[in-house]
């Protein structure tokens, strides 16, 4: 198995610890894995993205323009930003849930996201749009946007592992106490079709 896999959002969405549960399910599997990561404004707010490359023939771990097979998005501006990653016929998983950027919101933006996520639709054909704001109103917490995505992205089938080797490293690298919630999560999307 090989896969280019890029993550996106803002800071405090848990954009890393998703990253790191891929890596954590595929190194399970014996999968080597590669990654690198923007995390400096992440806990202002800023930017978030990961590059995650598994698979045998990778030696480095950035991801060139139009080869990754699959963009996790937890914002749906910043995954528009990463969108010359994705190669033709790869698939977006993208939260609908818009964070307005500090800027737009000093500068009296109306930013809602539904702009984005049509240029997204219209230059992708395999997306997956999660209503994660509903989702974490329904199982009661903010913090599972993560998990929502990564099931969304497992159920999809782009990420090459199942849902029970991310249940796996959950129960390996997530306090106990809160396994139930994000397994909730990570099956959600699955759920509901």
């Amino acid at each position: 198995m090989s896969k280019n896999i890029v993550l996106c959002g803002v800071g405090g969405q848990g954009t890393v610890l998703a990253s790191k549960l891929i890596s954590g399910a595929a190194m399970n599997k014996g999968i080597p894995v590669k990654s690198a990561e923007t995390i400096g404004m992440a806990q202002r707010g800023g930017s978030v993205f990961s590059h995650l490359r598994l698979g045998d023939d990778t030696c480095c771990p950035m991801i060139a323009n139009g080869t990754a097979d699959v963009i996790i998005g937890f914002e749906p501006g910043e995954t528009v930003r990463m969108l010359p990653y994705l190669k033709k016929g790869g698939q977006v998983i993208v939260s609908s849930k818009p964070v307005m950027p500090v800027t737009a919101a000093l500068a009296g933006s109306n930013y809602n996201g539904r702009e984005m996520l049509d240029y997204i639709k219209s230059k992708v054909e395999n997306v997956v749009v999660v209503d994660t704001e509903a989702a974490c109103k329904e199982l009661g917490s903010s913090k599972i946007v993560n998990l929502l995505l990564l099931g969304a992205a497992v159920n999809s089938g782009a990420l090459g592992l199942t849902a029970d080797d991310i249940r796996q490293v959950i129960t390996e690298r997530i306090p106990a106490k809160f396994h139930e919630l994000n397994f909730q999560a990570l099956t959600y999307v699955g759920e509901r079709k």
